[in-house]
């Protein structure tokens, strides 16, 4: 698959680990109560995909973001990807780790698609739109939003590998003839 070589074995148990980290980034960006979205300083107003924050000190007042289309959009496509990419997760065991079953794999392949295209549309329409609801100041996507394009990334990796793997068979399976750079002369 890559040219310095790869231990295929270890793939039965690694991509689906990575598949469980996207999925536990995933709910860490869904769950956040803040870390979308924050003010310049983080003192005045900050959001959350769920809420929005605004005051001073001790005295916050909280505005659900639900009312407008475009959150509801938002959490429904990200909430649909993490069902996908749970599913996605529990088909790659199955194909992987409990026994070889190469035919799975580009299913897998083609489910974290899915997840990518949703999440993409979701971390794209956030900013957009959130942005025209505020007119004032600089506001920076923090710590929660970059949990939701840690798992998008992870899985448009997963997906490649997925879509590559089932050309590796032999090797996945540990049947392939070891080969050698060097040979004795």
């Amino acid at each position: 698959m890559f040219r310095c070589g790869i231990a295929y074995p270890r793939c039965r148990w690694i991509v689906p680990l990575l598949l469980l980290f996207a999925i536990i980034f995933d709910i860490i960006a869904i769950a956040a109560t803040s870390g979308w979205v924050e003010d310049e300083d983080a003192k005045s107003h900050y959001a959350s995909m769920w809420n929005q924050y605004r005051g001073r000190n001790d005295q916050w007042d909280s505005k659900s973001l639900m009312e407008f289309s475009w959150a509801q959009a938002v959490a429904a496509l990200m909430i649909i990807g993490l069902l996908i990419l749970i599913v996605a997760f529990i088909v790659s065991c199955v194909a992987l780790c409990c026994s070889l079953n190469i035919a799975l794999l580009p299913f897998i392949g083609v489910l974290l698609i899915v997840v990518v295209v949703l999440q993409v549309i979701a971390l794209i329409i956030y900013p957009v739109k959130f942005n025209e609801l505020i007119f004032e100041g600089h506001y920076y996507y923090t710590w929660a939003y970059g949990f939701g394009w840690g798992a998008t990334i992870l899985c448009i990796g997963c997906a490649i590998l997925f879509c590559c793997l089932p050309r590796y068979e032999d090797e996945l399976s540990g049947l392939a003839k070891t080969k050698y750079i060097y040979s004795s002369a």
